[in-house]
C-alpha cells in the first residue's frame, strides 16, 4: 500500500465531507491563523481538481494563485472569494455574539 501525504488524505476527506471542509474554515476563521487557511485552501483546491483547475474556473493566473496559497500568501478578497465561490462556497460575516433579543 502506498503512503498518502497528509495534504492528499486532506484533499480525499474533503471531496467524501464538503460539510467538514466548511465547519474546518469557519473554525480556522474563528481562531487560526492566515497560514492554517492556506493550508486548508491549498488542501481543498487539491480536492477541486489541484491549484491549475481551480485557477482557471475562478478566472486566475496559476502562479499567481499557488504564490497566493503559499506559506507566505497574502490573498485579496477578490482572489480569496473566487477560489472559494470554485468550491461551492462564500464569504460570509456574523456577529461574534448573537444579539440580545429586545422585548
Amino acid at each position: 500500500m502506498k503512503d498518502r501525504s497528509h495534504d492528499a488524505a486532506m484533499a480525499e476527506v474533503f471531496r467524501s465531507d464538503p460539510a467538514y471542509a466548511v465547519e474546518l474554515l469557519n473554525s480556522i476563521l474563528e481562531d487560526g491563523e492566515q497560514a492554517e487557511l492556506l493550508i486548508a485552501l491549498r488542501q481543498m483546491a487539491e480536492a477541486f481538481g489541484g491549484v491549475r483547475s481551480v485557477a482557471k474556473s475562478a478566472e486566475l493566473n496559476p502562479s499567481q494563485l499557488y504564490r497566493t496559497l503559499s506559506e507566505k500568501g497574502n490573498p485579496e478578497v477578490r482572489s480569496l472569494t473566487a477560489i472559494l465561490r470554485v468550491m461551492g462556497l462564500r464569504l460570509a460575516i456574523q456577529p461574534i455574539q448573537p444579539a440580545a433579543a429586545t422585548h
